[in-house]
């Protein structure tokens, strides 16, 4: 009788390991799973959590007697002053007009921010003549331009836009100068090397590397352009958010006061994720 020939004991645990490779998929084969914190749900159900918080939180100090209803009115009191305003035609009036302000003076002014922030930031003439200016009208208080813009352009849209324009000027001038001044010299100079001058230059090099400051400036820019439409709409007119607010102030209408604040706030928010889209596809256009 012959003794079989044994295979190693190594060998044995080698070939096994082989057929399970083989038939089990490997970890590197595996999609790698996206992290909970950047799922769209997730995103979406967080950010719900502290405004249901804080309607919770009001609707109970105002039920129980916490507070006062004619400090604090409830939330479903704010929402019948919401619904016999839309009745009257005047909430979609009212949101639809500031809303026209804002974005028209947003785009007016963050336009040129952008000019004069790259004139600004890429040419130290530009930046010795025109800086220290700019430097101080941007100290100046919203409110100091009313009477100003009052006497010059009267009380009707050219004077709100104006202001609103201001608003939304400086953040974008501010963070295009500053970016500009600090793009790399090495990125430069190799666009040079290829040829690129000028506005070629710009569009090609420099404005690409400093998109994520462009955009923050533009999310500064619009905050700002919703401050000021509260200061222009406040002062000489007769429709808008800014104007319900006033007028509510006046007759003691708490209820529409906080409307006009929640609707604000909503319409911010709303008006800045717009922004974010054109972030996104930003960093896709110029990655």
């Amino acid at each position: 009788m012959t003794d079989t020939p044994t295979r190693p004991a190594a060998s044995v645990a080698q070939a096994s390991a082989t057929r399970t490779a083989r038939s089990t998929p490997t970890d590197a084969a595996r999609p790698p799973r996206r992290p909970l914190t950047s799922r769209s749900w997730f995103i979406i159900v967080g950010g719900l959590v502290v405004p249901v918080l804080i309607l919770a939180v009001w609707q109970f100090g105002a039920s129980t007697g916490l507070v006062s209803t004619t400090q604090l009115p409830s939330p479903a009191m704010v929402w019948q002053a919401a619904v016999e305003l839309a009745d009257r035609g005047k909430l979609g009036l009212y949101v639809a007009i500031s809303t026209q302000r804002v974005l028209i003076g947003f785009a007016l002014g963050a336009a040129l921010g952008l000019a004069i922030g790259a004139v600004v930031g890429l040419s130290r003439i530009a930046d010795i003549l025109v800086a220290p200016t700019l430097g101080a009208i941007r100290a100046v208080p919203s409110l100091a331009w009313v009477p100003l813009l009052l006497l010059w352009l009267k009380f009707g849209e050219d004077s709100k836009i104006a202001l609103i324009m201001i608003g939304a000027f400086f953040p974008v001038y501010t963070t295009v100068t500053q970016a500009l001044r600090h793009v790399d010299k090495q990125l430069v100079e190799a666009g040079r090397a290829f040829g690129l001058r000028g506005v070629a230059l710009f569009r090609t090099v420099q404005l690409p590397a400093v998109i994520p400051s462009v955009i923050s400036g533009l999310r500064l820019a619009l905050a700002q352009a919703w401050l000021f439409l509260v200061a222009a709409e406040m002062l000489g007119a007769s429709m808008g958010l800014g104007f319900l607010l006033t007028e509510s102030g006046g007759n003691g209408r708490v209820d529409r006061i906080l409307l006009a604040i929640v609707l604000l706030a909503v319409l911010g928010k709303l008006t800045d994720a717009l922004v974010g889209l054109f972030e996104r596809w930003a960093k896709r256009r110029w990655a």
